[in-house]
């Protein structure tokens, strides 16, 4: 799994600039790198894409919306409360069970500035609790050369809406 990473890491340098891969090395526990083997598994092609105060963001840098994540709703209690047809999985209990967080939308357009994702699928992100008090959740996708912020019902779920994570290490 290090050596793909450091693969990917030294083929995306446009991903991670001032950043270099011996700072990262190190911090590459074995406990991180199961989390990191669990997004490349589900088809999110992870990769560093910037700092967060100390920390280094891994996150998932697929074109589309990695293909082992679509398809599900936005948590679990909307998930549960589907009275027809639900779907298998959520996004928030899929993000729980890998160890990391929904992209949140700053998130989200810093990585559209790396490159172009999601021009076929759309993601689900970290929504406000305000928002998901009343019963919404937000999405994001590129289209137009434009990144755009949806909101849906947090329970509606589609083929090519799935989720994008981040891992802090």
């Amino acid at each position: 799994m290090i050596e793909r990473l450091k693969e990917r890491f030294e083929q995306n340098p446009r991903r991670h600039q001032g950043i270099c891969w011996a700072e990262i090395q190190p911090r590459l526990t074995e406990e991180k790198l199961l989390i990191l083997q669990r997004m490349e598994e589900t088809g999110g092609e992870p990769d560093v894409i910037g700092r967060d105060g100390d920390r280094i963001l891994y996150a998932d840098c697929a074109a589309e919306t990695p293909a082992g994540r679509r398809g599900v709703c936005f948590d679990e209690a909307t998930r549960a409360a589907r009275k027809k047809n639900p779907p298998e999985e959520s996004a928030e209990r899929q993000a729980q069970a890998i160890g990391v967080t929904l992209m949140n939308e700053e998130q989200y357009r810093h990585l559209q500035t790396l490159g172009a994702f999601d021009l076929k699928t759309s993601s689900w992100i970290a929504t406000p609790p305000a928002i998901r008090a009343l019963g919404g959740a937000l999405f994001c996708e590129r289209r137009y050369d434009t990144v755009f912020v949806f909101h849906n019902g947090a329970d509606s779920y589609y083929s090519v809406r799935g989720w994008r994570g981040v891992l802090r290490v």
